[in-house]
């Protein structure tokens, strides 16, 4: 399965800046080679190179830029995705741990107001606390089933408690109140909570909202995708004034 676009991110940034900082490039770009069980004529084909450049560059006569390293972490990746990511998904556990959970970990450059991630979301608000101006700096989206399933209430609290002046986003929602009734004991609070089409939602979810003094959003976007490049669509846009 394809691991998502903020777990690709973090991993390709991860690698790239180890060889950028290495006081031995060469053998960092060997090693990452090596984990990723590529051999050097596949890298270079997949890289459009001979060869010889990728040894070049392992033995130190060539020193890598930026663009080269991009190229370089671009193809181990593309190679990775051919074999189901299997790397990747390793990858994933030990450098990332709790939030490799998450499907999608996003910061803003910006300060996002609620009013704006009500339209991003296609959404509508259903409590009072809502202040338009509030502003978050990101957002935290997390499959709802499989958080219940798969992540023991440790390990949905240290989910929950990254969600400081972020949006908590929950996909495949029945009533909403098992995401809301861990809202309410995790002790680090969102400042809203968007809900992606709840089948039926439970009175005691906008309850528990209203006495935490959290937003509640329903967001009516017709897939989880679409609601994940809605909002990271909103890093692009001028704020509404």
């Amino acid at each position: 399965m394809r691991p998502p676009k903020f777990v690709l991110d973090e991993i390709a940034k991860s690698i790239a800046g180890e060889i950028a900082l290495s006081d031995d490039p060469g053998s960092t770009l060997k090693k990452w080679r090596e984990i990723f069980e590529v051999g050097i004529r596949e890298l270079a084909r997949k890289m459009n190179v001979s060869p010889s450049v990728i040894s070049d560059y392992e033995k130190n006569k060539r020193a890598p830029g930026s663009k080269y390293i991009k190229k370089f972490v671009r193809a181990l990746m593309e190679i990775d995705a051919e074999r189901d990511w299997k790397v990747i998904n390793s990858l994933a556990q030990k450098m990332l741990g709790i939030k490799s959970k998450a499907l999608d970990i996003y910061e803003y450059k910006r300060s996002v107001r609620l009013e704006e991630l009500v339209n991003a979301s296609k959404g509508y608000i259903v409590n009072s606390r809502f202040d338009p101006n509030e502003v978050v700096y990101g957002f935290i989206i997390l499959d709802s089933l499989r958080s219940i399933e798969e992540l023991d209430s440790k390990d949905f609290l240290l989910l929950m408690s990254m969600s400081y002046k972020k949006a908590l986003v929950f996909t495949k929602v029945g009533t909403g109140r098992p995401p809301m009734v861990a809202v309410r004991i995790s002790q680090i609070k969102p400042v809203v909570v968007i809900l992606h089409k709840p089948v039926n939602l439970d009175r005691l979810a906008v309850r528990i909202a209203e006495k935490e003094g959290i937003a509640l959003i329903v967001s009516l976007c017709s897939e989880p995708g679409e609601l994940m490049d809605r909002l990271r669509l909103l890093d692009v846009q001028q704020p509404s004034s």
